[in-house]
């Protein structure tokens, strides 16, 4: 017995050398971790109908729901700037697609479901601890209002897998805008199929982008959204940690959360990622990285514009018109996390002058914005003259507008995933206890609103509970 899925699979309907047909592979003893109630009702979901055997079942990819076409999708990509002709899904099968209440269309996609072609050598599992983390993260993200690709549900799967040790595997079913990413236009330019670009091309402005009339026209509407995306990342101390080509969706989610982390101390320089050993992926070159992959981006849509003087001078262009709306928004973002409504000419230097003061201290991000708010900021320095300096020329600045601290609170959440309590979370999912990942999703879900008994999900981490690493989920 299955559970049925309202699938209308229009990436399936692709010619076969998008993506390869491919079943899960069958686990030996699934059992659920979470259902994302919210989630489920917004795609028109019964959440109970998602809890019972059948479903578990259906999540673990042992008996895909009726409707499904599972496949594996093709794509390619640079990964830390180097070029790999044929990656592709080797750990996730997507099931198929749902359109919402709403009228959105989205993957629903099993991570971890078994080796497929494109595996590499991989088991294609995942361990518990990566499935625990991209539930938590991504859906911390879609509460601080950042384009993110979803988690409806986790199962454990009742086997072992063997990464430096014996891990508990798991599957997350991940739901999305889509899963077509820069390197899926990559795979087809790189063999020169521009049949199969043209027709990729169509299908992702029918479904993202209806407005966009030519390629150049898909090529501004995504520069433009992934602008926006990197901004939000920024104004919120998040880093991405591994923005390979492959990893940058067409749609303007954020895909693919691995070695991600949020911050505590402030640093432009600071990396996470224990495979970025050269800071490629810092947080603040993230802007710059994002720039990068769009050329790659256009360079893939060229054939499709004319590969002549013209086209080439229409692209250029287009990924040029990234720098001017990064910091637009960013400044937007900025402004409104410092309490500021109407914009002057000095608040970028106001706001750099703030963020240089942390980065001297390392002082922690998500704590100092939040105590603008609630005159807690100073406590976050070891030599609060510089910050006290700093504060008489805000104060100054936001003397008349009218309720700055109401803005701030708004924009500066108390709560975000820190990577202690995400570690914490992880450590207890691997002992069977999934208290502390229910809980933590519980106080993420409101990331705006303190409440006295969340006091400690915002409180930074002591010395000894710092995380300077994170890792790849393979």
């Amino acid at each position: 017995m299955s559970i049925a899925l309202p699938f209308d699979n229009s990436y399936a309907r692709l010619p076969d050398r998008f993506h390869v047909r491919q079943a899960p592979v069958p686990v030996a003893d699934p059992a659920l971790i979470a259902v994302n109630d919210a989630l489920a009702r917004d795609l028109g979901l019964d959440p109970a109908a998602l809890r019972t055997e059948a479903a578990v079942a259906a999540f673990a990819g042992n008996t895909p729901p009726d409707g499904a076409e599972p496949l594996a999708q093709a794509y390619a990509g640079h990964q830390f700037g180097n070029w790999v002709p044929q990656l592709g899904d080797g750990r996730a099968i997507l099931l198929g697609e749902v359109v919402a209440p709403d009228g959105r269309r989205v993957d629903i996609q099993l991570k971890g479901a078994g080796q497929t072609p494109f595996s590499r050598r991989g088991d294609g599992r995942a361990a518990i601890g990566p499935v625990i983390r991209e539930y938590i993260v991504s859906e911390a993200m879609a509460a601080l209002a950042v384009p993110t690709t979803r988690a409806l549900a986790a199962v454990t799967t009742g086997e072992v897998v063997w990464r430096e040790t014996g891990l508990p595997g798991a599957v997350l079913t991940r739901v999305a805008a889509s899963h077509i990413r820069v390197g899926t236009f990559q795979y087809f330019a790189a063999r020169e199929d521009a049949e199969a670009l043209d027709l990729l091309t169509r299908h992702v402005i029918a479904r993202h982008y209806p407005g966009a009339e030519d390629p150049l026209a898909l090529l501004d509407a995504v520069t433009e959204r992934q602008a926006r995306l990197i901004a939000r990342w920024m104004s919120l101390g998040f880093i991405h940690g591994v923005m390979n080509t492959d990893n940058m969706a067409v749609s303007g989610e954020t895909i693919d959360y691995g070695p991600c982390a949020f911050m505590d101390g402030y640093h432009p320089r600071k990396v996470f990622s224990s495979i970025d050993q050269f800071g490629r992926y810092a947080y603040g070159n993230q802007p710059r990285v994002a720039v990068w992959n769009l050329a790659q981006f256009a360079s893939c849509l060229l054939p499709l514009m004319g590969a002549e003087g013209p086209a080439v001078e229409a692209a250029t262009e287009s990924i040029n018109r990234f720098p001017a709306i990064y910091e637009e928004e960013w400044l937007r973002l900025f402004r409104a996390k410092v309490g500021i409504s109407w914009p002057e000419e000095d608040d970028y230097a106001l706001i750099a002058a703030l963020l240089e003061v942390m980065a001297q201290q390392n002082a922690d991000f998500t704590r100092v914005f939040r105590g603008l708010a609630t005159g807690m900021a100073a406590a976050e320095f070891t030599d609060t003259a510089p910050f006290a300096a700093w504060e008489d020329r805000w104060r100054a600045r936001i003397a008349e507008e009218p309720a700055p601290e109401a803005v701030m609170r708004k924009v500066n959440p108390a709560y975000i995933p820190r990577n202690h309590r995400v570690e914490e979370a992880i450590r207890a999912a691997t002992e069977g206890d999934y208290a502390p990942f229910h809980r933590l999703n519980k106080v993420l879900a409101q990331p705006f609103e303190e409440r006295e008994a969340d006091a400690a999900f915002a409180l930074a981490p002591l010395p000894e509970e710092e995380v300077r690493r994170t890792f790849c989920g393979t």
